[in-house]
C-alpha cells in the first residue's frame, strides 16, 4: 500500500492558479487582515508534513485497534493521544475560527485544503478536530457573549474538543419528534436528561472536556422541529475562573459496532439531568444547529473526496508496478516477463475516472469555500447575498456528490488491485468501509438531494439555481475567443442547458404531483453534479492551457487530457439522467407496497 502524501502541487494548482484565492482574500478587508499568500503556503506545507508524516502512519493501526469502552470512560487507539496533542500545539483546531476568541481566522478556501489532507489521511482521527470546528461555528454564531468567552478559547485551541449531539433511537432524520427534555433550573441553566445515539466522538480520551451540543425540547416547547433548542453540555463542568469543576452527569453507554472508520468513537450518550446552557433562542435550536451542519456538509464532501484520493495514489502506484499481461498494442516492457497493468485500457478507464472526479471535485469543493467566504466577508450587500444564494444550492451538491464519487473511486482503486484489493494489507478495503458513512451522516444523500430538489429548486422556483446558471453562462461567453477552452464550451453549455430544462419540468410537474420531487431528486444532484464538475474542468483548461508547451513534468499537460476524458466519457451521463427525470414519477410510484 503507498504511503498517503498530501497532493501540495494539486492543492496549490487550485487555490492560487485557478481560483487566484489570495486576490479573494485581498478583496475581503476582513480576511485581509489575517492571510497573505506566504502565511497560507507555510500552513499548506505545515499541514501537509503533519497529515502524512503523523497522522496517516495511524490509520491502519487504529482501524486495527478501534477504541475501547470500559465502564463509560474510551480509551482511543495507540498513537491518537499524541497526534492529537500536534493538532493543539500546532493550533489546527481555530484555523478557520474566530480570532476575538483565539482563532487563526483563516479563510475556507484555504481551511478546506486543510481539511482534505487530515481526512484522506485519516478519516477516523479528523473527525475529531472537524466536530470541534463545527461546533465552534455555531456557538461563536449563536452563543452569548459569556459562553463564547467561557468555552471558545479551549475548543479553539483543541484543549477541549466539541461534539454534536441530534440523533436518538427514534429520532434521525425526524428530529422534530426527539425526546430528549431540558428543565430550567433557578440559576439560568438547564437540566438536560435524554439520550443520544451515533454521537461521534462524544467521548474520547484525548482532551481534557468534552463540549456537547446537545439538541432537546423545554418544557412548554411546540410540537414538531419548531420547538428544539440547542444547549452547551459539558462533559466536565467548568468553574468561574475556567477551571474543570466536577464531572457532570453525562456518560457514554456503549460505542457502536461499525463498519468503518473503527478508530473513531461513535457513542451512544445518556444525559440524567446534565447542567446545560442554552446557545440561541429558545425553540431556535434546529437553525442553529444547522449553522454546524452546514458547515459539516462540505467538510463530509471533502472527506468523500479525501479518501478517493488515498485509493488512487495507492491505485496508481500498483498499476505502474503490477505486472500481468502484455499490452494490446504488444509488449510495452520486453525484457520483463509481462507489462504493468497500466497499459490495460480498463485499467485507464478506471484510474482516469477516479482522477477526473476527484481533481475537478478537489475544484469543486473550493468553489463553494469560495462562495463561503464571501458570503461571510464581503461587505457589499448585493455580493454577499449572491454568495450565500450559491451557498445555499451548492452545498447539498458537495455533501452527496463528492461522497457518493468517493465511494466509486474506492471501489474503482480496490478493483485496480483485482484480489489483493479484497485483502486488508494493501488498505483500499478499508477505505471502502470507512467512506461509505459519508453518504449517510450529516443527512444522508437521499436527503440531502430532496434538499436540492425540493427546497433549493422547486420551492424558490430556481431562483438559487439562476445564480449558478449565470456564472456557468459568463465564463462561456467572456471565453469564446479562447482557442484552447473553445472545444468545451458547447458541450458545457448543453450540459447547463438541459440541467436548465429538468429543473422547469420538475418545478412544473411538482405543481400538480408532489411525488415529482422525490423521484426526481437523486438523478438530478447526480446530473447538477456532472455538470458542475464539467465547469471546474473547463475552468482548469483555461489555467493549465497556457502553460502546458513546454511542460515537461507532464503536470499541465495531464490536466488537460484528463479534461479531454471527462468530457468525452462522464460529461455524457448527464442525457440519460435527464431521460430518466424526464420519464416521471409513474413507474416508480404506482407499485403498491404489497407488490414488492
Amino acid at each position: 500500500m503507498a504511503d498517503y502524501q498530501a497532493p501540495l502541487r494539486d492543492i496549490r494548482f487550485v487555490l492560487n492558479e485557478v481560483f487566484d484565492a489570495p486576490a479573494l482574500w485581498a478583496s475581503l478587508p476582513k480576511l485581509a487582515e489575517n492571510v497573505d499568500p506566504e502565511t497560507a503556503d507555510a500552513i499548506l506545507e505545515e499541514a501537509a508534513k503533519i497529515t502524512s508524516g503523523v497522522i496517516a502512519p495511524l490509520n491502519r493501526e487504529g482501524d486495527e485497534q478501534g477504541c475501547k469502552w470500559n465502564d463509560g470512560e474510551v480509551t482511543t487507539p495507540e498513537g491518537f493521544k499524541d497526534a492529537y496533542q500536534t493538532i493543539v500545539e500546532g493550533g489546527w483546531n481555530g484555523l478557520g475560527g474566530n480570532p476575538d476568541f483565539g482563532g487563526m481566522g483563516m479563510p475556507k478556501t484555504l481551511v478546506a485544503q486543510f481539511e482534505e489532507m487530515l481526512q484522506a489521511s485519516n478519516m477516523a482521527f479528523g473527525l475529531a478536530p472537524m466536530l470541534t470546528a463545527g461546533a465552534c461555528l455555531a456557538l461563536d454564531a449563536h452563543g452569548s457573549e459569556e459562553l463564547k468567552g467561557k468555552y471558545l478559547p479551549n475548543m479553539y485551541s483543541g484543549v477541549w474538543s466539541g461534539a454534536m449531539d441530534l440523533t436518538e433511537p427514534h429520532a434521525g432524520t425526524d428530529l422534530g419528534i426527539i425526546r430528549t427534555k431540558a428543565q430550567p433550573n433557578d440559576d439560568g441553566s438547564y437540566s438536560v436528561s435524554g439520550t443520544k445515539i451515533f454521537i461521534t466522538w462524544g467521548e474520547h480520551d484525548m482532551a481534557e472536556n468534552i463540549i456537547h451540543l446537545v439538541l432537546a425540547k423545554l418544557p412548554d416547547a411546540p410540537k414538531g422541529p419548531k420547538g428544539i433548542s440547542l444547549f452547551l453540555v459539558p462533559k466536565f463542568l467548568v468553574t468561574e475562573d475556567g477551571s474543570l469543576g466536577e464531572r457532570n452527569s453525562l456518560a457514554c453507554g456503549s460505542l457502536e459496532k461499525k463498519m468503518g472508520i473503527k478508530g473513531s468513537a461513535t457513542c451512544v450518550m445518556n444525559f440524567d439531568g446534565a447542567k446545560g446552557w442554552l446557545v440561541g433562542e429558545p425553540n431556535k435550536g434546529l437553525a442553529a444547529m444547522f449553522t454546524m451542519m452546514n458547515y459539516e456538509r462540505l467538510g463530509v464532501g471533502i472527506q468523500g473526496m479525501g479518501a478517493a484520493e488515498a485509493s488512487l495514489q495507492s491505485a496508481r502506484d500498483y498499476a505502474l508496478e503490477r505486472l500481468q499481461s502484455r499490452a494490446p498494442t504488444g509488449a510495452q516492457q520486453a525484457d520483463k516477463a509481462a507489462d504493468p497493468i497500466i497499459v490495460h485500457p480498463d485499467v485507464r478507464r478506471m484510474l482516469l475516472t477516479m482522477k477526473g472526479y476527484i481533481e475537478g471535485g478537489r475544484a469543486f469543493s473550493t468553489y463553494v469555500a469560495q462562495w463561503l467566504d464571501i458570503s461571510k466577508y464581503a461587505e457589499d450587500e448585493e455580493r454577499r447575498v449572491y454568495a450565500e444564494g450559491m451557498v445555499a444550492l451548492l452545498t447539498p451538491v458537495a455533501k452527496a456528490f463528492l461522497t457518493d464519487r468517493g465511494l466509486d473511486v474506492c471501489v474503482m482503486g480496490q478493483q485496480v488491485f483485482g484480489g489483493h484489493g479484497y485483502i486488508r494489507e494493501w488498505g483500499q478495503e478499508q477505505l471502502v468501509r470507512d467512506v461509505r458513512i459519508t453518504q449517510i451522516y450529516e443527512g444522508t444523500n437521499g436527503i440531502q438531494a430532496l434538499d436540492l430538489m425540493g427546497r433549493k429548486v422547486v420551492l424558490n422556483q430556481g431562483r438559487f439555481f439562476e445564480l449558478f446558471a449565470q456564472d456557468v453562462a459568463e465564463f462561456i461567453e467572456v471565453n469564446q475567443s479562447d482557442e484552447a477552452v473553445r472545444p468545451y464550451l458547447e458541450p458545457l453549455a448543453a450540459a447547463l442547458e438541459r440541467l436548465a430544462d429538468v429543473s422547469e419540468y420538475v418545478i412544473k410537474a411538482a405543481a400538480e404531483n408532489p411525488d415529482e420531487v422525490g423521484a426526481a431528486s437523486v438523478e438530478y444532484l447526480d446530473l447538477f453534479g456532472l455538470t458542475a464538475l464539467a465547469y471546474m474542468w473547463a475552468r482548469i483548461v483555461k489555467t493549465a492551457a497556457p502553460k502546458a508547451e513546454g511542460d515537461t513534468s507532464g503536470f499541465y499537460t495531464g490536466k488537460l487530457k484528463t479534461a479531454r476524458f471527462y468530457y468525452n466519457r462522464l460529461l455524457p451521463k448527464t442525457v440519460s439522467l435527464a431521460e430518466g427525470i424526464r420519464s416521471g414519477s409513474a413507474a416508480m410510484m404506482d407499485l403498491s407496497a404489497d407488490e414488492f
